[in-house]
């Protein structure tokens, strides 16, 4: 009897369980379509922000800005890695991928600094050597413009001050809900051969360099532009890394209820075996007793 009870306690914490990953699963499912939605409506204005951008560095020859001079790598040199992690677990290896890449990113670069956005990155990271220079959570919400607009005005400032020479951001790239890949780009200083790349790499093929006429002037309206456009790229690596969670969660609570569900029948086939011992346990005794009194 103290078995069958002890199965019984089982059977129901598993039921339970079960329940709770079922119901995140839905949640998470619901909150993967909406940000796809948003993705799929934002991933073109970005994208014309990028060519936009690239035209103009291509068109308007040599720029005096501070946003495409890298300077020297000397010991002063330092890189400020934006890293984009959840504020909660239970997504499967989403935010450990995240972590060890951007950890592979800090082993190559000069000076890193850690400019972390997500609860379970400060975790992680304050366990490390690395310094950690501002933090940023969003309490796991749909991130916004306004999200994306302070961590770019915060990296913008820093950088025209010269607290650090170079930015990363590291993030998660959905290419399919089963294809999820940590992905490190650098924003600035700008690159024009690495904007090359990455719009050759979108588009199929390489794109053409156009010429243009800027007033007031180039420098100045480059300078206008380039805000908006990190503002751009963050919002659009927040967004990824939202919906690439959601479909990180939403898979791991489909493996969990799974396992749950095998969890659940194997303890009912032992507990009916059980079950069915005792009860063939006490109909002999009864009729070996009934037997013994005739």
């Amino acid at each position: 009897m103290a078995n069958l009870r002890d199965v019984r306690l089982r059977m129901r914490a598993i039921t339970q369980t079960l329940q709770v990953t079922k119901a995140m699963n839905l949640i998470s499912t619901a909150k993967l379509r909406k940000g796809r939605r948003l993705l799929e409506d934002t991933e073109p204005y970005f994208a014309r922000i990028q060519k936009s951008m690239f035209d103009i560095l291509s068109g308007a020859g040599t720029l005096r800005s501070e946003y495409v001079k890298a300077g020297e790598k000397n010991s002063g040199y330092h890189t400020a890695i934006l890293v984009i992690t959840s504020d909660k677990g239970l997504a499967g290896g989403y935010n450990a991928n995240v972590c060890r890449h951007a950890v592979e990113l800090c082993e190559k670069v000069k000076n890193p600094i850690l400019i972390l956005c997500g609860v379970i990155g400060q975790r992680y990271f304050t366990q490390t050597p690395y310094l950690i220079l501002e933090n940023f959570s969003f309490r796991s919400q749909m991130p916004t413009v306004d999200n994306a607009k302070e961590i770019a005005d915060y990296l913008i400032s820093q950088f025209e001050w010269g607290v650090f020479n170079e930015v990363h951001v590291v993030y998660t790239h959905m290419y399919s809900s089963i294809k999820l890949l940590p992905t490190a780009r650098q924003i600035l200083p700008l690159d024009l051969a690495r904007m090359q790349e990455d719009l050759s790499r979108a588009e199929g093929q390489k794109r053409v360099e156009l010429q243009f006429e800027f007033l007031p002037s180039p420098d100045e309206v480059f300078d206008a532009l380039v805000p908006l456009y990190i503002r751009g790229i963050i919002y659009g690596s927040l967004v990824e890394a939202y919906v690439s969670e959601q479909s990180a969660r939403m898979a791991a609570m489909d493996e969990a209820s799974k396992s749950a569900e095998e969890m659940l029948a194997s303890l009912r086939l032992n507990y009916n075996r059980a079950r069915q011992a005792g009860i063939t346990q006490e109909m002999t005794e009864i009729v070996s007793g009934s037997a013994a009194q005739r």
